[in-house]
């Protein structure tokens, strides 16, 4: 069992999570149960997927959570895409939560590459 809140990857996904929740306090009122909760609770399970994950028995348990975290990076990713498109977002905003995105789903990428490597 590995302690969460030691990885780096981990920090930086609860980071962009804060700052997802942060930014979509201004979105209309009418996407609050539309994308407003779709995107928070994609950027949400990035953190919360890594933490589980460390929670389990084996580094192929992991590994499967680090996947499922992956999968909601990608989907907050194109989330953004829509924010920005809908001009939820302004296009510095945008650029900047994509970018920590990117870095998170490259974190993530190379803490599995070492996973399976240590198999």
């Amino acid at each position: 069992m590995k302690d969460f809140r030691q990885l780096k990857v981990w920090e930086k996904a609860h980071q962009l999570a804060l700052a997802i929740y942060k930014e979509t306090k201004s979105f209309p009122k009418e996407e609050l149960y539309g994308l407003t909760s779709q995107i928070r609770r994609a950027s949400m399970s990035i953190p919360t997927n890594i933490a589980e994950g460390c929670g389990r028995q084996t580094d192929a348990e992991f590994a499967r959570f680090l996947q499922i975290a992956m999968g909601s990076a990608s989907e907050t990713e194109y989330q953004l895409i829509l924010a920005h498109d809908l001009e939820f977002l302004s296009k510095e905003t945008h650029e900047k939560l994509h970018t920590n995105v990117e870095e998170v789903k490259r974190m993530l990428a190379s803490l599995l590459k070492t996973l399976r490597a240590d198999r």
